[in-house]
């Protein structure tokens, strides 16, 4: 009778990793993308995984029978069982800044290679030795049992077992042996995972870290039964969330000079001195968006709090500067309303906060200036002028 014990590390860690970058060629595609490199299942199987969304990872975590597997055991724990944590578990992951964001993960499939004597001894003498390993737990071990589903691949020898199993629930799963197994072992933990990300059109630009631990061993969260025993009783999984967004604003060449002018022009005020109602310019740009940003002015000449002047130079006279913005389909308010001429205040005290429905790709916004009715007695009365200028400084930031 010959059997391992090994001895136990204090903990198996593995990687997670996961991307969001926005993609313009697919704007309202807003998850993240696992950009975990594959092991185990998944990766001699691709097919399989991409057919149901899942990935698969494989740890060097042994499980060694700690003594003989007796045939016909009574008890389940006894033998081959596999529990695995297949309801979903939650982690919180955390930005540098502070802030905080959910994952969960959840295990859909297991699988290992189990590796004992030579199957066709241990059964009397067989045929071949994939009729032995049948004929040692009563069925293959690609056809699985309940409540675990078949993954329809297997691979075997005189002495091994490669197999993985589905884990639809947080059940056990058991092969009763049909004849005395002096010693057994499971050389790795293969296992699938589903995970839920959060939404990065919510998060900051950056890393979120965080961990999700699970026991391993009897009783444990990989459970295999009383006499398979793990090389090691922790399995961590460490989590790397980056989130690399977009903000980007383009203004058409020449849209940094605004002329003011009149509804029709100068025309109705030099030939006939009707005084326009107002002067205004709409200019516009070209925004990518993919995360929350804010909106602010800042003055070359101040006239309230919060608002901008125009200064004639020569009289030293000056007349209010209003700003106003409109921005694309997909970018709103934090109340979620759209942004509709929305009026733009001077200091970072009166920021306007914005953010993403989705990523917004180069679409179209309008920043509207305007001198008020109120000011156009004044900035044309006699003595004032001839011209009026400032420099007004729109910002966009996604440091907020």
């Amino acid at each position: 009778m010959v059997w391992w014990l090994m001895p136990q590390a204090l903990a198996q860690d593995v990687s997670i990793t996961a991307l969001f970058k926005p993609d313009s060629a697919h704007p309202h595609l807003n998850q993240f993308k696992n950009t975990t490199p594959l092991s185990g299942y998944c990766e001699r199987y691709p097919g399989q995984c991409v057919e149901n969304q899942t990935f698969s990872l494989q740890v060097p975590i042994q499980f060694n029978s700690s003594r003989a597997i007796p045939a016909n055991h009574a008890s389940s724990r006894q033998g081959a069982t596999f529990k695995v944590p297949a309801q979903w578990r939650e982690l919180t992951v955390r930005h540098e800044s502070g802030e905080v964001e959910t994952v969960k993960m959840r295990i859909t499939g297991v699988g290992s290679k189990y590796v004992t004597e030579d199957v066709m001894e241990l059964v009397g003498g067989a045929d071949d030795y994939r009729l032995a390993h049948n004929l040692l737990w009563g069925s293959s071990w690609v056809n699985t049992p309940a409540p675990c589903l078949y993954s329809g691949v297997g691979y075997y020898a005189t002495n091994y077992y490669g197999f993985f199993w589905k884990t639809p629930v947080e059940a056990a799963c058991d092969k009763q042996a049909k004849f005395n197994v002096p010693w057994m072992r499971y050389d790795f933990l293969d296992f699938s995972y589903e995970l839920v990300t959060p939404n990065p059109l919510g998060m900051l630009a950056g890393n979120y870290t965080g961990s999700l631990t699970y026991t391993v061993g009897p009783n444990g969260d990989f459970d295999f039964g009383d006499v398979m025993l793990p090389s090691t009783p922790v399995l961590t999984m460490n989590f790397n969330l980056d989130v690399q967004h977009t903000l980007k604003v383009d203004v058409p060449p020449g849209g940094e000079k605004v002329q003011l002018v009149p509804a029709g022009g100068w025309q109705s005020w030099l030939q006939a001195g009707r005084r326009p109602a107002r002067l205004f310019r709409d200019q516009t740009f070209n925004i990518s968006a993919s995360s929350r940003f804010k909106m602010q002015l800042e003055c070359e000449w101040w006239g309230t709090v919060y608002d901008c002047l125009l200064d004639d130079r020569v009289s030293r006279r000056g007349v209010e500067l209003q700003v106003y913005v409109t921005l694309p389909n997909g970018l709103t308010d934090m109340s979620g309303q759209p942004v509709r001429h929305r009026r733009l205040r001077a200091g970072a005290a009166n920021a306007l906060y914005l953010q993403p429905g989705f990523y917004v790709d180069r679409a179209p916004g309008v920043l509207h200036f305007e001198v008020p009715e109120r000011q156009m007695q004044f900035m044309l009365a006699p003595g004032a002028g001839p011209f009026y200028k400032g420099k007004v400084t729109v910002i966009w930031d996604s440091e907020i």
